[in-house]
């Protein structure tokens, strides 16, 4: 254990470079070209082979030398957020709108931290290794390339991670049950008819049934759902009209859904539905609705998260591994792994008071984390691999 844990240490000054280099560059879901490379170059210097799985994705494989089976996969997600930086750090993002304020430049490199421990530790274990580098998370894509190239035939464990501000660094939630919502993202449009604002009896006003349209789709939450389960309608962006004086004849509507149950999130989606067609008929306007970014719940399984408590126990005592973490309305559609295979997403705590902005909310524009936490998250990923793999020697 002790090894296993002093060779992590030691990572964290190059883990820290390869994490800055990631934050200087980051790639939107999809467009994430260098920071592929970028992976593909470091799994390259310890021996690991690797394939593409879509244009972007990474998939690894380190396989045990120890007699016996089993596979256990490894996620980690790549891509960043059209969200401009207000940090003044060196490392500060030089393009220009594009930042990493979820943390995904974190979780890249401390898969890769445990993509080498576990690479000069293989004569130890067992079975096989899959590491997951998965892009397009934050736009509710990029598993798919995955389950076509067979990532998850045979794994008996998945595990994942994701910073988060409100634990503090040296704290890590691992929860089984339920710990993210399920999501989806609509987008409304809406068809009506432009005329002189002095005649709107001539035209059919999009931008006035948008207005109505909002504040209808808050109802669905405090009149459509039950009040004793979590369930939140967020309308974030508004666009309609070409000018001041001429009725709209077109309006777009995005939000997102997020639920605890599919059958909720399922029913949601008809309600919303419904209402927009309701609302333009009255309104003499037409309504199309679209859905796209969509996960289900965050459920984690509790024999692995059992197991995967245990496991970081005895790899690093010092740590502070709590249950007590509750629901949070963000989803992740590590979901769809959790899906498939039984295993756990662990909330891993960032906010550390030397480090500015380690305790700004995810998607924050200052958002930021520390060298610390880099070593942490690799800490967890070596744990889930040895605790599922049989480590022999490495985790009693």
């Amino acid at each position: 254990m002790t090894e296993i844990r002093n060779e992590l240490n030691a990572l964290e000054g190059h883990l820290g470079e390869l994490r800055r280099a990631l934050h200087r560059h980051p790639e939107l879901g999809l467009h994430e070209y260098e920071t592929a490379l970028l992976i593909e170059r470091e799994l390259d210097a310890i021996g690991v082979a690797h394939v593409r799985c879509g244009e972007t994705g990474v998939l690894a494989t380190i396989r045990g030398e120890k007699p016996g089976e089993g596979i256990v996969a490894l996620r980690a997600d790549i891509d960043a957020l059209p969200v401009r930086e207000e940090n003044e750090a060196p490392y500060r993002s030089q393009v220009e709108g594009v930042m990493h304020a979820c943390g995904h430049d974190g979780h890249t490199v401390m898969l890769l931290g445990a993509s080498t421990v576990l690479q000069a530790h293989r004569k130890d274990f067992s079975g096989e290794v899959r590491l997951i580098f998965q892009p397009a998370e934050e736009i509710g894509e990029g598993t798919a390339p995955f389950f076509e190239a067979g990532a998850l035939e045979g794994v008996k464990r998945c595990f994942g991670l994701h910073v988060v501000p409100d634990l503090p660094i040296g704290t890590v939630g691992i929860k089984g049950g339920l710990n993210n919502a399920g999501v989806d993202h609509f987008t409304i449009r809406l068809h009506g008819r432009s005329t002189h604002i002095s005649m709107p009896q001539e035209g059919a006003d999009a931008l006035y049934a948008a207005a109505h349209l909002v504040v209808a789709l808050q109802s669905l939450v405090t009149r459509r759902c039950s009040p004793t389960e979590a369930v939140l309608v967020g309308v974030g962006k508004l666009t309609a009209g070409t000018t001041y004086n001429a009725i709209a004849d077109a309006a777009v509507i995005e939000g997102t859904t997020r639920t605890v149950t599919a059958e909720t999130q399922l029913r949601l989606r008809e309600l919303i539905e419904e209402t927009a067609r309701s609302v333009a008929s009255v309104s003499g306007v037409t309504a199309e609705v679209g859905w796209s970014g969509s996960s289900t719940p965050v459920v984690n399984d509790e024999n692995a998260s059992a197991e995967l408590r245990a496991a970081m126990a005895q790899l690093d005592p010092a740590l502070t591994v709590t249950t007590g973490r509750g629901l949070v309305m963000s989803g992740d559609n590590m979901a769809d792994f959790l899906d498939a295979v039984p295993g756990c997403y662990a909330a891993l705590g960032v906010a550390d008071p030397a480090v500015p902005g380690s305790d700004a909310g995810l998607h924050n524009c200052r958002f930021d984390i520390g060298d610390r936490a880099l070593v942490i998250g690799a800490e967890l990923h070596t744990a889930a691999a040895l605790c599922w793999l049989g480590g022999e020697g490495l985790l009693p």
